[in-house]
């Protein structure tokens, strides 16, 4: 199954910019991703026609408001095939839900001094610092999975690491910095054996290739709406359902109440229970658009077009002179995020040449500082692909790269 790519490139109004006199080649889609027309005129007649709040009216207005939220949850949960919508808990962004397990399925497992935690070396940062504020709450105590040189999660020490002392297991899906796709199966398997909790930090995977949470086996996933052609300000944790109806909530205040007394409170059932205060309801809107996008489509598609993308770019980049490329060599196992080094150049002196010539990438350690320490790097440049990008931006990117060694050589 394919797409037509110029077609796709016809939906985004912003890919007609010139940046600096240059035809704009956008490259920073694991930042943030660019929406198409669909979405930004959903969340327009949404806001013109519909905008209402959203479980707290019986007029027209609260009615169809209501109706647009609850129509985006179901919407998501048939992309990721959750079991049902009640399943999916709408949130700010990746960070809140990965937040919001931190503290309510910490609570919920009632940590203490002996417990453990395990994350890995290759995680972002909010996948790291919950997890850290976590450990310095209960007195549990934090370990990690290390990261090959080729940029694969080391497991070597998996039987070990993961024990009877391991209560939940937090990796990402795919690297935001060396674009490998862990296959966590076996970290599933034996979180599974010893009864620990696993998450898994999916907001490159999710936008990007085909996950089913049933098939991945893990409790919980988090993802975000703006790496997936949808707006900021929404993102999506999806749970087991029996486990969200275990836990507490994470923020408190309206319509995640059950009823209220001066005396004390009793909670909604999930995912009501985590979506205190007015939600998001326009940007849930608008992720509502972008999976219809991405599912007419096909992830299969999305997915086969960035392998190819992929493939070009390292065949490119690996033959331009003094630049090291961090992670896999080859698109088996990865997706379309390719971090490097100039030899010689700081990254934000890439970045700056390549912006003079239209072409956006994104430069610094990305938010996975230990990432960076484990390839002796303080910073690198990274180029991620979607939907949109074609092999001509791929041949900018490097021309770019040849002119900062021009200007730097």
């Amino acid at each position: 199954m394919t797409f037509d790519v110029a077609q796709v490139r016809a939906d985004f109004p912003i890919l007609t910019r010139e940046i600096n006199g240059h035809p704009l080649v956008y490259l920073d889609s694991a930042n943030t991703s660019q929406k198409p027309r669909q979405v930004i005129e959903a969340m327009r007649v949404h806001n013109e026609r519909h905008n209402g709040n959203v479980s707290r009216s019986v007029h027209t207005l609260g009615t169809e408001a209501t109706s647009a939220y609850e129509d985006a949850r179901a919407k998501v949960a048939a992309f990721i095939n959750a079991a049902t919508p009640d399943e999916i808990v709408f949130t700010k962004n990746s960070t809140e839900a990965i937040n919001l397990v931190a503290h309510s399925a910490g609570q919920h497992l009632r940590l203490q001094p002996g417990d453990e935690i395990v994350i890995s070396e290759m995680e972002h940062h909010s996948n790291i610092v919950p997890w850290q504020l976590l450990c310095e709450r209960t007195g549990a105590t934090l370990r990690w999975f290390g990261v090959t040189d080729d940029g694969r999660l080391d497991e070597s020490q998996l039987e070990t690491l993961v024990n009877e002392r391991t209560k939940l297991v937090s990796v990402v899906h795919m690297s935001n910095v060396l674009g490998t796709i862990n296959d966590v199966s076996r970290i599933v398997a034996r979180a599974r054996e010893v009864g620990a909790l696993v998450l898994l930090d999916c907001s490159q995977s999710v936008p990007h290739l085909p996950v089913d949470v049933r098939t991945l086996g893990a409790d919980f996933i988090a993802f975000t709406g703006h790496k997936m052609l949808g707006p900021t300000g929404i993102g999506v944790l999806w749970g087991r359902y029996s486990l969200l109806a275990e836990m507490p909530p994470f923020l408190a205040g309206g319509s995640m109440i059950e009823t209220v007394t001066m005396g004390g409170t009793t909670y909604a059932a999930p995912p009501a229970r985590f979506e205190a205060g007015t939600p998001p309801i326009a940007e849930a809107v608008g992720l509502g658009a972008a999976v219809d996008y991405l599912t007419g489509l096909g992830m299969e598609a999305v997915h086969q077009h960035e392998q190819d993308i992929t493939a070009y770019a390292l065949k490119t980049l690996l033959d331009v002179p003094g630049v090291r490329l961090f992670g896999p060599a080859t698109p088996e196992g990865r997706g379309g995020t390719l971090s490097f080094g100039v030899d010689g150049v700081h990254p934000h002196d890439v970045g700056q040449v390549l912006d003079a010539l239209g072409v956006e990438v994104r430069v610094g350690h990305h938010c996975a500082k230990p990432t960076c320490v484990r390839f002796g790097v303080p910073a690198m440049t990274r180029a991620s692909f979607y939907l949109y990008t074609t092999t001509d931006e791929i041949d900018d990117l490097a021309r770019g790269l040849d002119q900062v060694k021009k200007v730097f050589g």
